[in-house]
């Protein structure tokens, strides 16, 4: 079963407003079975909707459309799927309680342009909306359904849930379509694809590999298609234990686990404390970290000493070291990790310095290089990193990669 999703608006072709229902629409279905095979933005524009709605209905057995069902002259996707499928409108009194119901919550008297919002194409199924004025609707024509839906998310999420969802399930037979996540850091996703290759050739027709990448990480999804839900489950439990035995030292986590989330367990886990000086990554780390619920268990504070000066006043790096070595060293971050973990009391704690750009680099320290340092129980470890010319990625790769080297250290001591 194919399907595509049409959101209609100026506003969107415009970058006004930025399409959040097409990527929750494409979730809620894919859970469901049904694979979206195509997206398309249109304007609001009879032409356009119309020449859109014939090339998709050659193409999907389902066709999502939202947006253009307002009570403006601009909302003409109504009137436009009439004549699309050549039909007239109709006047639902059931779509017309729920508009004045809805007035009446907000004292408020229903307007005649409000009023024809419950005029609906004939050969459509209401989808009646409880939390708008605008009704959803539902046909089904030469072994194709279309449904329309506001373009309001909140809108659109209710009738899909409450009534596109259930009719889809009953008008369509559709597979078990399973996932199963590999989250990967501190490796690219060339390198990643060369060490699992020879895995990822031996897929069978029915499971698909994608790779997700983001800063500094690389997410593996593997997704199985089938009728048993219970045999998927197991066959992809079996590939994950395979990528384990590839590349299982670039693994942190799985399904939605977050690095902060990970470190923040391992450390609750061993009954450690942590802190963090942060110099090029400006506090993100510790943004970071204060994101997940319950860190107060563990991390005690951050010194975010951007400047030499607060380098030495804060932390009391000797003007001496930053002047012979400069402030992105290997000794200074080294200087910065010890202190930190002192200034706190801490078991843990994690420094960054770096150039993060895009200005202030050299030959020798090019943009993007930064050093991090990372103190445990055990003992204090460096590393350099490289990391480009783009300023904000550095920060976040900066951050997520102290925490990470922090994970690495942490699971050493066990």
């Amino acid at each position: 079963m194919i399907a595509e999703i049409i959101t209609i608006g100026d506003e969107l072709l415009i970058g006004q407003v930025v399409d959040t229902n097409s990527a929750w629409m494409g979730q809620v279905l894919n859970l469901a079975g049904i694979k979206i095979n195509r997206i398309t933005s249109i304007s609001d524009n009879r032409d356009e909707i119309l020449s859109t709605l014939k090339e998709a209905s050659l193409r999907a057995n389902l066709v999502l459309i939202t947006g253009g069902l307002g009570p403006t002259n601009d909302d003409i996707t109504k009137k436009t799927l009439a004549d699309y499928f050549n039909v007239k409108m109709r006047f639902d009194e059931k779509a017309l309680e729920d508009i004045v119901h809805l007035f009446s919550i907000r004292g408020r008297e229903v307007s005649e342009v409000n009023r024809l919002q419950a005029e609906v194409p004939s050969n459509c199924i209401t989808l009646y909306n409880k939390v708008g004025t605008a009704p959803g609707m539902w046909f089904d024509e030469k072994n194709v359904v279309f449904v329309c839906m506001p373009g309001v998310p909140y809108e659109m999420k209710y009738l899909m849930e409450q009534e596109v969802l259930p009719r889809i399930k009953t008008r369509f037979k559709t597979p078990f379509i399973v996932h199963s996540t590999i989250l990967t850091f501190g490796i690219g996703e060339s390198f990643l694809s060369e060490k699992i290759a020879a895995f990822e050739n031996s897929l069978p027709p029915t499971i698909k590999l994608a790779y997700l990448p983001s800063a500094g990480s690389v997410r593996l999804r593997l997704s199985g298609t089938g009728d048993n839900e219970d045999q998927l489950r197991l066959q992809l439990k079996s590939l994950v234990e395979n990528i384990k035995g590839l590349v299982g030292e670039y693994i942190y986590g799985f399904e939605k686990d977050e690095m902060p989330q990970v470190v923040g367990d391992l450390l609750k886990s061993k009954k450690y404390t942590f802190a963090t000086a942060e110099s090029c990554s400006g506090g993100f780390m510790a943004h970071l970290i204060t994101s997940i619920p319950g860190s107060s268990a563990y991390y005690m504070g951050s010194s975010v000493t951007y400047s030499n000066e607060s380098k030495t006043q804060l932390l009391n790096i000797p003007t001496a070291l930053i002047e012979k070595h400069g402030a992105v060293s290997e000794p200074v971050v080294l200087a910065m990790v010890e202190s930190v973990k002192k200034l706190f009391n801490v078991d843990c704690a994690v420094a960054t310095t770096g150039i993060a750009g895009p200005g202030g680099g050299t030959v020798e320290k090019p943009v993007g290089t930064v050093w991090v340092g990372v103190s445990t129980p055990k003992g204090t470890k460096t590393f350099l990193l490289k990391l480009g010319d783009n300023r904000l990625r550095t920060i976040e790769i900066a951050a997520l990669s102290g925490l990470n080297f922090l994970r690495k250290e942490l699971l050493n001591l066990e």
